[in-house]
C-alpha cells in the first residue's frame, strides 16, 4: 500500500502537469500562426510518437522492473517543456510535442504494470486501477482552470516552464521513493489464471496462449473520440475562450471522479461496464453534435462520468489478459492502440471539420466501437475467468 500511496502521489503531480496543458496548446499554437489543419497534426503528432517509446516499455518493463522507466518519463517531459516555453515558430512546437510523446510513452505502461503487481486479487486489482482513475481525475478537475489561470498571470513561456519544472521536480521524488524491484506478485497468478494464459505447443510444453487482437480495438476507437473532444473544444470555444475550456474540462473530470468514486462497481464483470460506458459516451457526443440548446457542461459532465465506468473497467480486463510476467507487454499494446486513436482523432477532425461536426465523428466512433466488442460468451470480456466471482471477494 506504501507503494500505491507514493505512486498515486507522482501520477498526481504528473496528471496535474499534463492536463493544465490542455487549454493552453491550441491557443499557443494559434499564437504562433498555425491552422485548425496544423493543429489537428500537432496533436496526433504527439501521439503518433508514443508508438516507438510503447514498443520499447513493453519489452524493457517486463525486463527491468517500472522505476527508471517512470524518472525517465517525467524528467525527460519537463527538459522539454522548459524548451517548449521558448517556440517562436508552429514547426517548433510540433516537434517538441512529438518528443514529449516519446518521453512520455514509457509512463503509462510502467505505471500500470507497477500498479497491477501489488496484488494477483482481480477486485483488488481493479480497486488500484480504480484509484489510479481517482487521481487521474482529480488532477484533472482543477489542472485545465489552473492552467488556464497560470496563462493568464505568467502568459505562455512562464506557465510551460513552471509546469517544466514541476515535472522535473516529480521525477526526482520518484527516483528516491519508487522501489527498484517489482513486487514479487508481479508475476504471480493463481493457477487457474495460469492455466487460462497458457496453451499447450506441439512438443507438449506451456506457452502464453495469444491475445486477440480484437480487444485492442476498444481503446483505439476510444482514445480517437477522446482526441476528436480535445482539438474540438478549445477551438469551438474561440481564441478567447481559455478559461471557459479549462472549466468545462474540469466539470468533465468531476464527472469522472463521481463513479471513479463507486467502487462496488469494481464486481460487475467488464463487459457490462465497457458496453454500458461506450453507449453513454456515444450519447453524449451525439448531444453535443445536434442539440446545442443543451448546455455543455451538463453533456461533459455525463461524459466523464462514464469515462469514470470505462477505463477501471478496460484496465481489469487487460489484466486478466496480460498473464504472468506479460502485463508490460499487454498495457504496452494498449498503449500503442490508444497512441494510434489519438493521432487518427484531432487528424480526421482537422481534415474533416469543415464537412461534419467532429463530435458526431466521435459518435460513429464509440457505436463502431460497441458493435466491434467480442461476444460476451467467449469468457473474458464477460468476466475475468469462467469461474471468477466477484462477489466472492
Amino acid at each position: 500500500m506504501k507503494t500505491a500511496l507514493w505512486l498515486y502521489l507522482f501520477l498526481f503531480l504528473a496528471f496535474f502537469d499534463l492536463h493544465a496543458q490542455y487549454p493552453i496548446l491550441t491557443p499557443f499554437a494559434i499564437s504562433l500562426g498555425a491552422g485548425p489543419a496544423f493543429i489537428g497534426w500537432m496533436m496526433g503528432m504527439y501521439s503518433l510518437t508514443h508508438l516507438p517509446g510503447n514498443l520499447l516499455a513493453g519489452v524493457l518493463v517486463d525486463r527491468n522492473g517500472s522505476r527508471r522507466y517512470i524518472v525517465f518519463a517525467l524528467t525527460a517531459a519537463g527538459v522539454i517543456l522548459l524548451l517548449q516555453a521558448h517556440a517562436q515558430l508552429p514547426w517548433h512546437l510540433l516537434l517538441l510535442r512529438a518528443a514529449s510523446g516519446f518521453a512520455l510513452a514509457f509512463l503509462s505502461p510502467a505505471c500500470m504494470t507497477l500498479l497491477a503487481s501489488l496484488s494477483s486479487n482481480p477486485v483488488t486489482q481493479g480497486k488500484y486501477m480504480s484509484g489510479h482513475g481517482i487521481i487521474h481525475t482529480l488532477a484533472s478537475v482543477v489542472s485545465p482552470a489552473a492552467g488556464a489561470f497560470i496563462v493568464a498571470k505568467a502568459g505562455y513561456s512562464g506557465t510551460f516552464s513552471t509546469l517544466g519544472w514541476l515535472l522535473i521536480f516529480t521525477g526526482v521524488m520518484a527516483f528516491f521513493s519508487v522501489p527498484k524491484h517489482t513486487p514479487a506478485l508481479a508475476v504471480q497468478k493463481p493457477a487457474l489464471a495460469a492455466q487460462q494464459k497458457q496453451a499447450a505447443s506441439p512438443d507438449g510444453s506451456l506457452v502464453p496462449a495469444p491475445v486477440s487482437k480484437r480487444y485492442y480495438l476498444l481503446p483505439f476507437f476510444v482514445s480517437c473520440s477522446q482526441g476528436v473532444l480535445f482539438f474540438e473544444l478549445p477551438l469551438s470555444q474561440g481564441a478567447d475562450g481559455i478559461m471557459s475550456t479549462g472549466i468545462l474540462l474540469s466539470l468533465l473530470s468531476l464527472g469522472a471522479l463521481v463513479t471513479l468514486s463507486l467502487f462496488f462497481l469494481n464486481r460487475l464483470s467488464p463487459g457490462i461496464r465497457i458496453a454500458a460506458a461506450l453507449l453513454g459516451m456515444a450519447i453524449c457526443f451525439f448531444s453535443l453534435a445536434a442539440f446545442r440548446s443543451i448546455p455543455a457542461g451538463a453533456v461533459l459532465f455525463m461524459l466523464g462520468a462514464a469515462k469514470g465506468v470505462l477505463f477501471p473497467a478496460m484496465a481489469s480486463l487487460f489484466i486478466s489478459l496480460g498473464g504472468g510476467g506479460r502485463l508490460g507487454r499487454t498495457f504496452s499494446l494498449q498503449s500503442i492502440a490508444m497512441s494510434l486513436g489519438a493521432f487518427a482523432g484531432p487528424v480526421a477532425a482537422g481534415q474533416l471539420r469543415g464537412y461534419v461536426s467532429p463530435y458526431f465523428i466521435a459518435f460513429l466512433l464509440l457505436m463502431t466501437a460497441i458493435l466491434l466488442l467480442p461476444p460476451g460468451r467467449s469468457g473474458k470480456l464477460a468476466s475475468y475467468a469462467p469461474e471468477w466471482n466477484g462477489n466472492a471477494a
